[in-house]
């Protein structure tokens, strides 16, 4: 996020796309609720008619896998009406003319074709948001789970800067992760291409800084995403997977292909709260403990770094995750001092640039976001003001509009987008233990349009077979005006009927995310 969560209370418009707030993100959900009460117009592109839907101003049901498309058509009507921030564009911009080769193309009728939205309301959405002095754009893995993820997110970026809204308080782009330390996890360099920082393995400068401290030889090559590694495997490539607090046998894209990766793995560890799905597939389970039962420190959707602490003991032979691959480095014959999560912060600090000014010590007492280089720094709660990242300017990375990778066909004439519920979290680890959320969401279903149920013949609450060139599930219907015709919505959390049994593997080229919220499908009455 470019911007802090408590903004978004002062902002005159929002713009949420791609994301069901106020399921997946409560406590943002709930300040964007505020600033709507507050008389901010909120504007909602989403393929489902999600709760926040019901506040907004304008709500745009897109076809999914068309952001692009919608993104683009918006700056069309900004630059047309003569609604751009001329004079950011002029000083902090480059790559205007590129822009405009492209999105001049996508006028609000031929968006309205491609997105299946009223050209009226693509207008009026795109005057509310370039006239807003304030307006934040909120977005989530609706924009980025697509084989053009990429340009999705690049869109977005596009949009904000055309109205100079980037680097200001109460406006930014605001990617919201979907769990307590997805972004710290990336921070640490549990990205494949990165060490902590965002420091390129690439770069040698940042790996000669890294053999340094670590008194290693290290690769220049990157390494292999989760649905590289699983290509991997069946190749014979990878022959030991090591996995920590991820359940791939129910968050993967193509189940069937994941399963049968995993048990061809020569040795496959899995570290973890509980004996998951992918835990039972496992060679070796390390345990590991749980939130409450340890101490350190998490980074937020807002880059804030926040201190956890130890509430009640690991159950059994359970060891903090620090400590399991300590041990497991000192048995490979690597020998690190680490004695107490402290130390590893100050390992942390000392190599990583926008850490540098984190310490136990600041952190029980402040809680600040990065970059924060030094022990004095304030943290910054917003980021590229003045200048940016890559300079004085920020460039323009304009995309056509290039649609799912498997589109509806005679065979499979449905698409099939998948997203997570208010009541579960992520596969159900934790939550599919609570009795009470079970009560009330207790295993998977699929929403149909009244439209499309009434031809094929199926009944709100019967049982239907979902199938897609993947695989095939059974579960129950819900009929319902929530999606549009043609389009058919499932949650991932549940492992009877896994919606994952159905997606697509097929991945972003650029930043290889698979393309979970578009592919083809068809229903059939049990």
């Amino acid at each position: 996020m470019t911007n802090s969560i408590a903004e978004v209370v002062d902002a005159d418009a929002i713009l949420v796309i791609g994301s069901n707030t106020t399921e997946t993100h409560p406590v943002i959900g709930a300040k964007i609720r505020q600033a709507v009460n507050r008389g901010a117009k909120l504007i909602v592109a989403e393929p489902r008619e999600i709760p926040l839907a019901q506040q907004a101003e304008i709500f745009l049901p897109l076809k999914p896998g068309t952001n692009v498309a919608f993104l683009n058509g918006l700056m069309n009507v900004i630059i047309n009406e003569d609604l751009m921030d001329e004079e950011y564009v002029k000083n902090r911009t480059e790559g205007f003319e590129e822009l405009w080769d492209i999105v001049k193309e996508y006028t609000p009728e031929k968006v309205g074709e491609i997105c299946c939205i009223d050209p009226e309301d693509l207008k009026a959405a795109a005057r509310i948001y370039a006239k807003a002095e304030r307006a934040p754009i909120f977005y989530a893995m609706g924009v980025t789970q697509h084989s053009t993820g990429t340009a999705g997110v690049m869109s977005v970026a596009n949009l904000a800067l055309l109205c100079g809204k980037v680097g200001k308080y109460g406006c930014g782009v605001n990617p919201l992760r979907g769990q307590n330390n997805v972004q710290g996890a990336c921070d640490m360099g549990c990205l494949p291409g990165d060490y902590t920082g965002y420091q390129k393995v690439a770069n040698p400068e940042a790996r000669a800084k890294f053999e340094k401290a670590w008194g290693v030889g290290l690769s220049s090559r990157p390494g292999l995403t989760i649905t590289e590694v699983m290509d991997a495997i069946e190749s014979g490539e990878v022959r030991c997977l090591y996995i920590m607090g991820e359940n791939p046998m129910v968050s993967d894209p193509n189940l069937n292909h994941v399963e049968h990766a995993l048990r061809s793995c020569e040795l496959l560890i899995v570290q973890d709260i509980f004996l998951t799905e992918t835990a039972e597939l496992a060679d070796v389970v390390l345990p590991a403990t749980c939130y409450a039962e340890k101490e350190g420190t998490v980074t937020n959707t807002e880059r804030r770094v926040q201190m956890i602490r130890r509430a009640v003991p690991g159950p059994g032979d359970s060891r903090d995750d620090w400590m399991i691959l300590s041990e497991i480095m000192h048995r490979l014959g690597y020998d690190n001092e680490f004695s107490s999560p402290q130390e590893v912060l100050e390992e942390i600090a000392r190599v990583t640039p926008s850490y540098g000014g984190f310490s136990f010590e600041r952190l029980e007492k402040v809680q600040p976001q990065w970059p924060c280089p030094t022990p004095d720094h304030p943290g910054t709660p917003i980021l590229h003001v003045g200048k940016f990242s890559r300079g004085e300017r920020a460039i323009f990375k304009p995309s056509p509009c290039i649609l799912g990778a498997e589109l509806p066909d005679e065979e499979y004439p449905l698409i099939l987008t998948t997203g997570r519920i208010l009541y579960h979290y992520h596969t159900r680890t934790m939550t599919g233990k609570n009795e009470d959320l079970n009560r009330v969401v207790g295993r998977s279903f699929v929403e149909i349009n009244p439209t499309d149920a009434a031809k094929l013949g199926i009944e709100d609450g019967g049982r239907v077979r979902v199938t897609s060139r993947r695989g095939e599930v059974e579960v129950d219907a819900r009929v319902t005006n929530r999606v549009s015709e043609g389009v058919i919505f499932m949650p991932f959390h549940f492992v009877d009927g896994a919606a994952n049994r159905l997606t697509n593997n097929v991945v972003d080229p650029i930043a290889k995310i698979p393309e979970y919220k578009v592919c083809a499908a068809k229903l059939r009455a049990m």
